[in-house]
């Protein structure tokens, strides 16, 4: 009769008109039209919207930019900052996508996740082959 709670994830709203001081954690998306003074740390995508103004530093699955963020981001995913989208602070991110319009003004730190590579034998005893180099 009842869905069970833990299969259902409720996405987090700070509407228009909102304001929220402090630390906000969540593990459901978040999407935020109103402000944020504080610390944002999600294990969803995070979503400024177009009145979304934050004083913020966020780390978030994913992060979409449509307002504004003052402070640092941090994702292992996707930061995408939309056309009408400015972010002052530094950025260290997977993938970083800019629209034309959209604004970073501070530095960004762009790192694939790790994995891991194992060294691969020679048929020559104790050799290994070179491996190639990102670039």
């Amino acid at each position: 009769m009842f869905k069970d709670a833990k299969k259902s994830a409720t996405d987090t709203l700070i509407g228009q008109g909102s304001l929220f001081e402090g630390k906000l954690e969540c593990k459901s998306n978040l999407r935020i039209e109103g402000q944020v003074h504080g610390e944002i740390d999600c294990l969803g995508q995070v979503v400024i919207g177009k009145t979304g103004e934050v004083q913020s530093s966020i780390r978030g699955a994913d992060v979409i930019v449509a307002g504004t963020v003052i402070g640092d981001i941090s994702t292992p995913g996707r930061l995408t900052i939309a056309d009408s989208g400015r972010v002052v602070g530094n950025v260290h991110v997977a993938k970083l996508v800019i629209i034309e319009g959209g604004a970073l003004n501070g530095t960004s730190r762009m790192e694939k996740p790790a994995h891991a590579v194992a060294p691969v034998a020679n048929k020559e005893k104790g050799k290994k082959q070179p491996q190639a180099e990102a670039g």
